[in-house]
C-alpha cells in the first residue's frame, strides 16, 4: 500500500494496451542503437564515436552517448544533469573531463580502459555472470548510462528504469530490501526478480511494468519549482516558441549546458563571456542549470514584461542545444496553453529572464481551466496537496534519520521551513501556500495541539527543562519551598507519542546550537537513533524507565554565523541529518529604482563570503516585507541602514577597513561610517557599487 493505492488493485486497473505505441517506438530505437553501434564492434569503437561535446561529423551520425541520452526517450530516460554521467566527455573549455579512476590518464588511455570495462560488462551479462559487473570500478561512475546500455543490448535481463533512487523506491514498494551502495544495474536486476515473483505482473512486458510504476508510484518530487521564462526581450521570440512548441533562451556562447557539471563551472564560463564588476553570475548559472534540468510534466509561464502572461506550458521533453540556430540556442520542448494568456492587474517582479512562480499564484492563473472541467475539479479536491521541494527534502531527511538540523546564515528562512515541514506532517499542507496571516493562524493552532511542540534553546536551558527534574511545586500550601518531580518538554511529548503510535509527533527546536546540547539531552542522545528507539533506559533523577518512541521526530535550526556545525558535539552531529538553507536570490527577484535587488543581494554575499566566510552571508529575509521583495526606496534604505549595516558592523568587529572592503564606497574607508544620503540616492549608489556591468543577452 503506497499513498493509499494498493499495487495489486492498481495493476488490475492499469490499461496495458495504452503502452503499445511507446513500446513499438522503444523497440525501433533499440534497433537503431544496435545498427549504429553493433555489440561486436565495441572492442574497436573510437572515442570520437562515443563521447559528448565534440564537433559533429555529418557523415558519422550522433555519438553513442548522444544517442542514448537524447535520441532514445522511449527506451527509458537518463536525461538531466551534466555530462559527467558519461564518465568521459569533451568539455566546452576544450578539456577532456574524466571520472575519478581515469584522472591522470591521457584521453586515449582513459578511453581504452573505459571501453574495455564496457566490453567486459557486455560479456558478463551475455554469460549471465552478473556478479562480475560489480568488479568494474570505472562503470560505477556512470550507473545510469551503463544500466541503460545493458538494458539496450540485453533487454531480457533488465527493466527500462535506470535511476538508482527510483529503483530502490520500487523495490521497497514490491516488498524487497534495498542496499544503498548497490549499483543501479544490480538494483535493476533485483527489481525485475521481484516483478517476476508477483503474479499480478504475469505476462507483462518490461515497458508495461515501467509505465505502470511511474504512472501510479512516481518517486519524483510531487511539486517542482514553477518557472517564469521570458521568450526573448519583450517576448520577441514568442510567436516562434508557440508555433515550434518550445521555450528558448540565450547565453549561447557558453555552449551546451549539459557539459557543465556544477554551477561554479558554468559561472566561470559566464564570467569569461560577460565580465561583471561585482559578481552576480552565480544566480544566472543556477537558473540556466535549472532550465537544463526541467523534466517532462514541469510547469512554466511565458511572459512579456512585468504584467503580461503569454501562456502557461507543460514541459514535454528534455533540454537540447542547437548550435546551428542563429540565436537563443538553448531549447526545451513545451506544450503551450494560450487560454491562460492575460494582463495582470498588478505588475510582477519579472524583469529578468527567469523567475520562480509561487504555486498559489500559478493556481490563480490556471483556475478557470479547472472550473470549466467538473471532473478535473473533483480530482483536484481529492488529490493530495503537492509539497514544495524544500519541505519534501526535510520530511525525507526525517524519515531517513529521525532528526534534522536546518543550518544557514541569519534570515534564510530556517524557522519558516521547519514550521512548514511541521504543517505538512500535521496534515495542514494546504496552508503552505496560504497568505502570511492564514499561515500564522494555522501554525498557532498546530502548536496548541498535542502533536507538535516548539522550543528555543538558550544557555540557561537544561536537562530539567527538557527531560525531567525537581522544580518548585506551585500548588504546595505549606511553609517553605517544596520541590516536585516534573516532566520536561521532550519527556511529555514522548509520553503522548507512546500512547498514539499511529501518529507522528514532532519537536521543533529553534536556535538549537545556543544550548549546551550534551547537558540538555543527557543520556537520551543515544536513544534518538532510529535503531535505538523504544530502547528503555533508567533516568538518573527519578530512576524511571524511559524510551523514545519510534514515531517522534526532531527538527532543529541553527545560525551558522553564531556557531558553525563543526563546533557541535560529535555525538550530536552523528545523530542528526544536516540540511543547508542558504540565501535565495530568487526570493528577492525585483527592482527598486535602478537597482536589481537579486543582483545586489548576490553581489553583496559574494563579497561577504570572500572577506569573511559563507556562514556570515545575509539571508533574503532582510530584503523582504510581508513575504515579498521590498519595492520602495524607503524600505530599501530602512533595511540597509537599520538591519544590514548593523549586522555587518558586528561581523567586522569594528574593523573599518574590512567593512569598507565589503561595502566599498558606501562607507568611509577610514572610520567605517556609512555615508548619509537620501533613499533615492542610496538605490543609485547600490546599483553603481554592486550591480553595474554586463549582464548577458536576456537580461
Amino acid at each position: 500500500m503506497t499513498n493509499g493505492v494498493d499495487v495489486r488493485t492498481a495493476a488490475a486497473e492499469f490499461d496495458r494496451t495504452a503502452v503499445a505505441d511507446a513500446e513499438t517506438a522503444a523497440e525501433d530505437e533499440r534497433k537503431q542503437v544496435l545498427s549504429q553501434f553493433p555489440l561486436e564492434e565495441w572492442a574497436e569503437l573510437p572515442l570520437e564515436r562515443y563521447a559528448l561535446g565534440q564537433t559533429a561529423d555529418p557523415g558519422s551520425g550522433p555519438t553513442y552517448c548522444r544517442q542514448l541520452e537524447f535520441l532514445t526517450p522511449n527506451l527509458g530516460s537518463i536525461r538531466g544533469g551534466s555530462a559527467a554521467k558519461h564518465i568521459i566527455y569533451h568539455h566546452v573549455s576544450g578539456e577532456w573531463r574524466l571520472a575519478a579512476p581515469l584522472r591522470g590518464m591521457d584521453p586515449a588511455e582513459a578511453w581504452a580502459e573505459l571501453r574495455g570495462q564496457f566490453v567486459r560488462a557486455f560479456d558478463a551479462v551475455a554469460s549471465e555472470d552478473f556478479d562480475a559487473l560489480d568488479e568494474l570500478e570505472v562503470l560505477r561512475f556512470g550507473p545510469t548510462l551503463v544500466t541503460k546500455s545493458l538494458a539496450t543490448y540485453f533487454p531480457q535481463h533488465f527493466l527500462p528504469i535506470y535511476a538508482g533512487e527510483h529503483l530502490r523506491r520500487f523495490i521497497s514498494l514490491l516488498g524487497g530490501s534495498t542496499q544503498g551502495d548497490a549499483p543501479a544495474w544490480g538494483s535493476n536486476c533485483r527489481l525485475l526478480e521481484l516483478v517476476r515473483s508477483h503474479e499480478e505482473f504475469e505476462g507483462w512486458t518490461r515497458h508495461e511494468v515501467m509505465h505502470f510504476l511511474y504512472e501510479h508510484f512516481d518517486p519524483r518530487p510531487r511539486q517542482r519549482t514553477i518557472w517564469k521564462i521570458a521568450p526573448g526581450e519583450r517576448g520577441r521570440l514568442w510567436d516562434e516558441c508557440r508555433v515550434d512548441g518550445v521555450i528558448r533562451v540565450g547565453w549561447d556562447q557558453v555552449g551546451d549546458l549539459g557539459l557543465y557539471q556544477s554551477d561554479t563551472d558554468l559561472k566561470q564560463a559566464l564570467d569569461a563571456n560577460w565580465p561583471r564588476k561585482s559578481g552576480g553570475s552565480l544566480t544566472l548559472a543556477r537558473r540556466l542549470l535549472s532550465f537544463r534540468d526541467l523534466e517532462e510534466g514541469d510547469r512554466i509561464v511565458a511572459n512579456r514584461g512585468v504584467d503580461e502572461v503569454l501562456a502557461t506550458g507543460t514541459v514535454s521533453g528534455s533540454y537540447r542545444f542547437e548550435p546551428d540556430r542563429q540565436e537563443f540556442q538553448h531549447i526545451v520542448p513545451v506544450d503551450w496553453d494560450v487560454s491562460h494568456a492575460q494582463r495582470l492587474s498588478e505588475p510582477r517582479q519579472w524583469r529578468s529572464t527567469f523567475a520562480k512562480v509561487d504555486p498559489a499564484f500559478f493556481a490563480k492563473l490556471t483556475a478557470h481551466q479547472a472550473d470549466s472541467d467538473a471532473g478535473a475539479n473533483r480530482a483536484q479536491q481529492t488529490a493530495p496537496v503537492a509539497l514544495p521541494e524544500d519541505v519534501q527534502a526535510v520530511l525525507d531527511a526525517l524519515e531517513r534519520k529521525g532528526q534534522v538540523i536546518l543550518h544557514g546564515p541569519p534570515g534564510t528562512g530556517k524557522t519558516r521551513l521547519a514550521l512548514g515541514a511541521a504543517l505538512a506532517m500535521d496534515g495542514r499542507a494546504d496552508m503552505l501556500g496560504a497568505d502570511p496571516g492564514q499561515r500564522a493562524l494555522a501554525q498557532a493552532a498546530m502548536l496548541h495541539g498535542d502533536r507538535v511542540r516548539m522550543v528555543t534553546f538558550h544557555p540557561s536551558y537544561g536537562y530539567e527543562d527538557f527531560v525531567e527534574g525537581f522544580k518548585p511545586d506551585l500548588s504546595a500550601t505549606g511553609p517553605g519551598l517544596t520541590l516536585a518531580l516534573a516532566d520536561g518538554l521532550f519527556h511529555s511529548l514522548c509520553s503522548r507519542a507512546a500512547a498514539h503510535l499511529d501518529q507522528t509527533f514532532l519537536l521543533v527546536v529553534d536556535e538549537i546550537n545556543r544550548g549546551d546540547l550534551p547537558r540538555i539531552f543527557g543520556e537520551l542522545i543515544t536513544l534518538l537513533e532510529l535503531d535505538k528507539r523504544n530502547l528503555p533506559v533508567a533516568l538518573p533523577v527519578s530512576k524511571r524507565r524511559f524510551s523514545v518512541p519510534s514515531n517522534v521526530r526532531v527538527i532543529g535550526t541553527m545560525n551558522t554565523a553564531d556557531r558553525s556545525i563543526s563546533h557541535l558535539d560529535a555525538a550530536v552531529r552523528r545523530r542528526f541529518a544536516f540540511l543547508p538553507v542558504g540565501p535565495d536570490p530568487d526570493a528577492v527577484s525585483g527592482t527598486v529604482g535602478p537597482l536589481d535587488l537579486a543582483a545586489f543581494f548576490e553581489s553583496l554575499n559574494t563579497r561577504i563570503a570572500r572577506h569573511l566566510d559563507a556562514d556570515h552571508q545575509i539571508g533574503h529575509a532582510y530584503l523582504l516585507r510581508d513575504g515579498k521583495p521590498i519595492a520602495t526606496e524607503e524600505d530599501l534604505a530602512a533595511a540597509f541602514h537599520h538591519e544590514v549595516i548593523p549586522l555587518l558592523e558586528d561581523y567586522c568587529l569594528g574593523r573599518a577597513e574590512l567593512l569598507h572592503r565589503i561595502l566599498g564606497g558606501l562607507v568611509d574607508a577610514d572610520t567605517g561610517r556609512p555615508l548619509l544620503m537620501s533613499p533615492q540616492d542610496l538605490a543609485d549608489a547600490l546599483a553603481t557599487e554592486f550591480t553595474s556591468g554586463v549582464t548577458g543577452p536576456d537580461a
